[in-house]
């Protein structure tokens, strides 16, 4: 079999997306031959090559595996349990080795993506695919139009400039944002910017894909139409 890409070899068996083998590879936690790897383009073969993450073999690539699941408050995007920390992935079946698309913080509820698929996953958050993501946000106060258009005119996140694409009052102390730039506690950020304080921080869209009646806490396999919606 043709050697390929160690990240590559390690998203296709469901370790993780691209871009997180990439740091399980820095990191130091992946072997190869009995040897610690830190290269991602290190070319290998499972048929060939014995390639070992976190003391588990690697294997050829599992039956892919695509969940929606509503986060609930108080849960972390996390792939390694924590003490007193509870995990989204504690929520659905074991079966496979499962991974978040992207992440939302303990705090925030709301859309998320689970697989085992990491090239599913790097084309979803990648900045190339240009996917939306749409949240809904309640605040303390009664918004002004003050307030909308501090939040409208964006800010600095992570050192880069972030403009929504849209900001729309739902009612006096509730509004949507939607974003594309996907960094790290954005929605937050700018709200505060706007000196606004959240009560509440729900993700209610990506792409096409809408959270709709899926209760909170709860998760359902995504149809390939579902799947597809995210892209358009």
């Amino acid at each position: 079999m043709k050697k390929q890409r160690l990240s590559k070899v390690l998203a296709a068996s469901g370790i993780a997306s691209r871009r997180a083998c990439e740091t399980l590879i820095f990191t130091g936690r992946v072997q190869v031959n009995q040897q610690t790897v830190l290269t991602p383009q290190t070319l290998v073969s499972l048929d060939e090559d014995l390639v070992f993450c976190d003391g588990q073999k690697v294997c050829h690539t599992e039956d892919k595996v695509y969940y929606i699941l509503n986060k609930p408050y108080g849960f972390i995007c996390s792939n390694t349990p924590e003490r007193r920390k509870k995990i989204v992935l504690s929520l659905l079946p074991q079966s496979h080795r499962l991974f978040t698309v992207g992440r939302l913080d303990r705090d925030t509820t709301g859309l998320l993506l689970i697989t085992n698929d990491g090239h599913f996953s790097q084309k979803v958050i990648h900045p190339s695919s240009n996917i939306e993501k749409e949240y809904l946000v309640k605040v303390q106060s009664d918004l002004t139009e003050e307030h909308l258009e501090s939040l409208r005119k964006g800010g600095l996140v992570e050192g880069v400039f972030v403009k929504p694409v849209k900001v729309s009052k739902v009612r006096k102390g509730t509004f949507k944002m939607v974003l594309k730039e996907g960094k790290k506690r954005e929605v937050r950020v700018l709200t505060q910017k706007a000196r606004l304080t959240i009560l509440e921080l729900s993700r209610i869209r990506i792409g096409g894909l809408t959270l709709g009646s899926l209760p909170l806490g709860s998760y359902k396999t995504l149809t390939p139409k579902e799947k597809n919606a995210i892209f358009q």
